[in-house]
């Protein structure tokens, strides 16, 4: 029947009845079911709905309505969303009909029942879109039932508390109503007027009925809203829809907060509070998993913060073990950071904070204690060119409490952005109460408290001796304060402390608190702290003059003269103050007033002026910069500053000094100063001078080569070819650093400080505040260019006459010059040439000063051919080999810059292999026979330590020999004085030295370290260690026994069946209490040694292979102990299998861990698409016995659990990643959700055991619904829906429906449809 033909015959039913020939509406029920096509019946619904409202106003019809809901010939979500949109908004006109809409929604609001297809679904959802508008209201296209359902119920109760708030005379100011909201006074319906007696809004009995409407509204909502469904629907609007469910709340809290007009209305209160705690319970409500089985206890203990103390070196503690892990492999010399250690340590701290579920006072007192043994392992070191103790306190007492003010601002910022939403924030504090954002000062009380217990780690705060008078002073500060406070109380007066210092017995927890109060994180009410300063302390009996502290000499405008100069260099500044005016006679001063003042400014205010440290840093890369003076006419305005960039550059190129700058983020800027140095610089014809370019700091050479090996030690450069290929498949993030990527970050960096409009920093801010590009620098790209192409591939020849050819002559000839001129010449040795044309050589005779009147950039793009020519003689014989070396150091002394055209050619041409190998037999080239066996004998020493197998090479070598290219390299660097002025020369040439020769064939690496050991005896045991970091290279073998030592050392043996659960877990064990012994022999820690050797590693996948087996393997024996105890007790206890769970939580942290410092984002994509799906297809060994079931579930909860923590290191759990970091996490999450879903559709065969399989994914969607909800937003709808029937299939509805809720408006519908399922 059509819908013209079904009104009719409703019609006629209708008005029967009002004559008086009324029908059972059971009766009216079966005639018009007859009618209809399929039920339930939209054609039906609209038809009554349309006469019931109102032209045919009958009790009867409303009767006929509830049966026909009843019976399901009708959709309750279709009728009540009609009936809605018509009765609401003329409830004061239809008190009745609202009433009886409110009785129909009461009982019918949740019977949504079973509809066959998915056509009567979509017709049914359309209708209730077109209805209540919601498309429009909700600004997103309506368009599966499920999405209707939602929304329909959402805006039933947003409608009904306007229109009381309307009906009881209150108005909000700020209230935003809803587009389909029908709650206004004003809404009438121009049919009205033609319906019913006229009279009837005047009854007293019509009022009264109003009245009660009321009050009934809010019973029904209720009634409605302690539903378990209703808690669903309305979940799914508070984490989806988060601005209408907050408009929600404010209505009721208005509601709560207002005195009602009428004395009679006040008694709704009760219905209020009522109706307010079940919406309210929407917020911190959280699904549980099947307690009853082993994977929901898993999830429900593992979601849990440890029930152990944190704060102990061991057991519970090492949840905290990615901060040791981050901080220790910082201290890399090799690996300068382009992103600052400030941000990753933020960041990484409050990851850590959520998957710990830990209080903020457990996760900072974690993080100072990871700091100082970060600092305690430096006690007694290993002598060489790494970064020492400078850098180690820079993490400490100047990253760590700028960390931790972002981390405060963060809440700062929270807590301004929701402060009328109490419900963003639900974290499970230290002693299981709930910490959000009513509590703006959490962060910093747990900062307070964790300083305050920092005290019981004695054995921690002992200060090394370089720092103990630091430390002292810290101390002495703190007495001094509170003697003087103490003599303001005391009215008889007791002298002041400021002629005094007292003696004070300081540690480094008095540094610790002096670098947090001069941030702001802590006032100095932290001096009165009890034990922080002993009472004897403070005794005025011990006390001794004070020093004057040269600062404030300077200060008072004393002259800088040497004495005074010498001491600021040896002095930290202790306020910005007195580093702005360093900084202003460093750019303004007279020639040796801006060369001191450089000076001091990189001296101890650089390397150990913690506390104002970020300021000391920012001001050294501005006078990398300086401006160009106005009106300037001469050939370079740097010529005037090139003393004093001069003393910069050789200040900032120390190794620790260049490692704090990289911890500061710093590198990106340095490099954007640095090139335009370079560019003009190099440009410039340096003036007529007899000495060397090294011997003559202030020269146009030297400045520009301490400049550009400045800066090709940040782009590391001399990485060779095969390391580079390796990083290039990883993209941007951990893989190739080229210069146009520093310089995309150093512009990126500068955008955003523009952005920051109150920053004081701009009123300093040097000439290079514009965006840099390579491009603009046509000198520097040119080299760029040829020296990319001098790795790629061989050189071409020049032809005679060419520019180059003649640059590369004039340099051979004064070479060779130097070498002859203490000899004849012979005619066997004729002088090399670059070219073999024609052309001769300029004569040996020509002046010297006139051939060094050569910019940089010209000699620098010749030497590449000049190195061709010299090391071709050498391999003919035309040339000894130590007239080569005594070339090459003449080339450097020369321009230093051009030891990095010599890296770059010669570790290029290692790597080629076409130079034969030479002898170094003592005679040509120097010999390493002296001390090989017993460097090789200590090598094998660290590895056994360790549990690493090394074969012996040198029985089967009957001659010493090194590639021709490689030989000359070393021959070269030996020659190099190792002074503290010629470290920027080292800081190149050994890192270079040690990539070139770690690429060859062992036992190359072993005989260059035995070279450089022969010449410098303290660095024995530093070299020793990196000849041994060289084994890991290429020996698959040797890595996997590293990593197994790793877990180990970690975790203890594993020799009896309850070693795993009472053995001490140790994170000293792992990475060691020291970097090495005090004995002769040099010692390492597994975990430092892969630290140290991880990303020289050339197939680094295979990392990730090993990772995931040693993980599955500790989960499978701590599940089989568990299960196979002899205490019953024990097995049967809840607390037995807790510590089962933290202890795989462990072996995945430190999994996550290893693998994110080998690879970093590459790695962690990798696990994602490829390890682990390959591991859970693949046929795995029998399992333990009859363990074999607990041991499959612990097996997948320890592997989810590993896949969670990866992912959270390198992407974090919040959105705050740029755009590309947020695709990538997308993509990368998006493809393993894929496979899970295609696997649980049968398209893929397992390899793994089912319940291994059945624990992983339950526990992976688990974690990442508790820690990771982001995530799943980015995943596609249709592979949440696979991966919830899947879990529906495991009777996990509930884990089905958070996974759902959880992905974003489009999910609605599919999230909203598994409501009937629940219990």
């Amino acid at each position: 029947m059509g819908s013209v033909e079904l009104e009719r015959r409703v019609v006629e039913l209708v008005t029967a009845a009002g004559k008086g020939k009324e029908e059972s509406p059971v009766i009216w029920a079966m005639e018009l079911g007859q009618y209809v096509e399929a039920a339930p019946s939209i054609q039906l619904g609209e038809v009554v709905v349309t006469q019931l409202c109102f032209r045919h106003n009958k009790p009867c019809l409303w009767k006929f309505i509830d049966l026909c809901l009843s019976s399901g010939l009708l959709s309750p979500l279709h009728v009540l969303s009609l009936l809605s949109s018509r009765v609401i908004p003329q409830r004061r006109s239809q008190p009745e009909a609202y009433k009886l809409f409110l009785e129909l929604l009461r009982r019918y609001a949740f019977s949504f029942g079973s509809i066959a297809g998915d056509g009567p679904k979509q017709r049914i959802a359309e209708s209730v879109d077109l209805a209540l508008q919601l498309s429009e209201t909700y600004k997103a296209p309506v368009m599966e039932y499920g999405h209707a359902l939602v929304l329909f119920f959402f805006n039933t109760i947003y409608s009904l508390i306007d229109s009381t708030l309307d009906d009881w005379g209150l108005k909000m100011t700020s209230r935003k109503r809803l587009r389909s909201a029908f709650g206004g006074s004003n809404n009438h319906d121009s049919e009205t007027d033609s319906i019913g007696n006229e009279n009837v809004k005047s009854d007293k009995n019509q009022e009264r009925i109003r009245t009660k409407n009321s009050f009934l509204a809010i019973e029904v909502l209720g009634n409605l809203t302690e539903s378990r469904k209703a808690l669903v629907l309305l979940r799914l609007v508070h984490l989806n829809m988060p601005e209408n469910f907050k408009g929600l709340l404010q209505r009721l809290r208005f509601l709560e907060a207002r005195q009602l007009p009428s004395s009679d209305l006040n008694s709704v209160g009760q219905l209020l509070a009522r109706l307010s705690g079940n919406i309210m319970r929407v917020v911190g409500f959280e699904y549980q998993m099947n307690k009853h089985q082993l994977i929901g206890m898993l999830l429900d203990i593992g979601s849990q913060k440890p029930k152990f103390s944190c704060i102990s070196g061991y057991g519970p503690f090492t949840c905290w073990v990615p901060l040791d892990i981050y901080m220790e492999n910082a201290m890399d010399g090799k690996q300068l950071s382009i992103k600052s250690a400030i941000n990753i340590l933020a960041e990484g701290i409050m990851t850590l904070q959520v998957i710990n579920q830990a209080s903020w006072q457990e996760t900072f007192l974690a993080l100072w204690l990871s700091a100082l043994r970060l600092v305690q392992r430096e006690r007694d070191p290993l002598e060489g060119a790494i970064p020492h103790l400078e850098s180690r306190f820079c993490i400490l007492l100047s990253i760590v409490p700028l960390a931790i003010a972002h981390v405060l601002e963060d809440e700062a910022n929270l807590n301004s952005s929701s402060l009328n939403d109490t419900t963003s924030r639900n974290v499970e504090n230290g002693d299981g109460h709930e910490m959000n954002s009513k509590v703006s000062t959490s962060r910093k009380h747990g900062l307070i408290f964790s300083l305050k217990v920092l005290g019981n780690f004695s054995g921690l705060l002992c200060p090394p001796s370089s720092v103990s008078d630091s430390a002292n002073s810290a101390a002495t500060k703190a007495a001094c304060f509170i003697h003087d406070y103490n003599n303001e109380k005391d009215t008889s007066g007791g002298g002041s402390c400021g002629d005094t210092c007292i003696k004070a017995g300081g540690d480094m927890r008095h540094l610790i608190v002096e670098a947090c109060i001069a941030r702001n994180l802590i006032d100095t009410s932290a001096y009165f702290w009890p034990g922080y300063v002993s009472a004897s302390m403070i005794s005025p009996l011990n006390t001794l003059p004070v020093k004057r502290s040269p600062w404030s000499t300077f200060m008072e405008g004393a002259p800088l003269r040497d004495a005074l100069i010498n001491s600021l260099i040896m002095t930290p500044a202790s306020s910005l103050e007195e580093i702005e005016k360093l900084y202003h006679i460093a750019l303004n001063g007279s020639p040796e007033e801006k060369t001191a003042a450089a000076k001091i400014l990189c001296g101890a205010s650089l390397r150990s002026g913690w506390n104002i440290q970020e300021h000391v840093v920012r001001f050294v890369v501005m006078l990398l910069s300086p401006r160009v003076p106005p009106n300037y006419t001469g050939p370079s305005y740097l010529i005037d500053h090139a003393s004093m960039l001069s003393a910069i550059l050789l200040g900032a190129s120390t190794i620790d000094t260049v490692h704090i700058l990289s911890l500061h983020g710093m590198v990106p800027q340095v490099a954007g100063s640095l090139i335009p140095l370079c560019e003009e610089l190099g440009s410039l014809k340096p003036s007529l001078n007899k000495k060397s370019s090294m011997d003559d700091e202030s020269s146009i050479h030297m400045v520009f080569s301490l400049a550009f090996l400045f800066l090709l030690r940040l782009w590391k450069f001399y990485r060779p070819p095969l390391e580079q290929y390796i990083a290039e498949r990883g993209g941007v993030v951990g893989g190739e650093l080229t210069l146009e990527y520093l310089l995309i970050l150093r512009n990126s960096h500068t955008a955003s400080a523009w952005d920051e409009t109150n920053n004081t920093s701009h009123r300093y801010e040097s000439a290079s505040e514009r965006p840099i590009y390579i491009d603009l620098y046509p000198k520097l790209q040119a080299w760029y260019r040829q020296n990319k192409s001098c790795v790629a591939s061989t050189l071409s020849g020049l032809t005679s006459g060419n520019p180059v050819h003649e640059v590369a002559n004039k340099i051979l000839s004064m070479i060779y010059w130097k070498m002859s001129k203490s000899r004849s010449l012979s005619s066997n040795s004729p002088a090399p040439s670059s070219s073999s044309g024609s052309h001769s050589p300029v004569d040996v005779g020509e002046d010297v000063k006139q051939r060094s009147m050569l910019p940089a950039w010209d000699v620098l793009e010749a030497i590449p051919f000049v190195l061709e020519a010299i090391l071709t003689a050498c391999a003919h014989g035309r040339l000894s080999s130590r007239d080569l070396t005594t070339g090459l150091r003449d080339l450097v002394e020369f321009l230093p810059a051009s030891l990095a055209t010599i890296i770059s050619y010669f570790s290029a041409e290692v790597t080629r292999g076409i130079w034969k190998p030479v002898p170094m037999n003592g005679i040509d080239w120097p010999s390493p026979a002296v001390i090989l066996n017993s460097v090789e004998s200590e090598i094998k020493e660290i590895l056994e330590a360790v549990g690493v197998s090394a074969p012996s090479c040198l029985t089967e070598i009957s001659t010493i020999m090194l590639p021709l290219p490689l030989a000359a390299l070393v021959s070269l660097t030996i020659t190099f004085k190792l002074e503290k002025s010629s470290e920027y020369i080292h800081a190149v040439a050994g890192l270079a030295l040690e990539n070139c020769a770690s690429g060859c064939p062992w036992p190359s690496m072993l005989i260059v370290g035995c070279l450089w050991a022969q010449k410098v005896r303290r660095w024995h045991h530093f070299i020793v260690v990196a000849c041994s970091r060289s084994v890991f290279i290429q020996n698959k073998d040797a890595v996997a026994q590293l990593l197994r030592s790793c877990f180990s050392s970690f975790f203890g043996s594993h020799n009896t069946s309850t070693s795993l659960l009472s053995s001490q877990i140790s994170v000293s064990g792992l990475l060691g209490y020291t970097i090495t012994g005090c004995s002769a022999r040099p010692s390492v820690a597994p975990g430092f040694l892969y630290l140290r050797s991880c990303r020289t590693i050339s197939v680094v996948q295979f990392i990730n292979d090993v990772i995931v087996e040693l993980v599955a393997e500790h989960a499978l024996k701590l599940a089989s102990n568990w299960a196979s105890t002899d205490s019953p007790r024990l097995n049967s206890t809840q607390a037995s299998l807790s510590l089962v769970i933290s202890k795989a939580k462990e072996a995945a942290t430190l999994g996550a861990c290893l693998i994110c410092v080998a690879g970093g984002v590459r790695l962690v994509q990798t696990l994602y698409r490829d390890t682990i799906p390959t591991w859970l297809l693949s046929p795995k060994k029998e399992k333990l016995g009859q363990a074999s079931s607990v041991s499959g579930v612990m097996e997948g909860y320890a592997m989810a659990y590993l896949v969670i923590l990866a992912g959270s290191f390198e992407w974090g759990f919040e959105d705050k990643l740029p755009a590309w970091a947020l695709s990538r996490r997308a993509s990368i999450v998006g493809i393993h959700m894929n496979f899970l879903a295609g696997v649980l559709e049968g398209n893929m065969s397992l390899g793994c055991d089912p319940a291994t399989w059945k624990s992983y994914v339950s526990c992976l969607v688990g974690l990442m619904v508790n820690f990771a909800p982001m995530w799943i937003k980015d995943v596609k709808v249709e592979t949440l829906r696979k991966l919830a029937g899947g879990l529906r299939g495991w009777h996990e509805c509930e884990l089905a429906l958070s996974l759902l809720e959880r992905g974003g408006t489009s999910a609605i519908g599919s999230a909203a449809e598994l409501v009937n399922v629940l219990n």
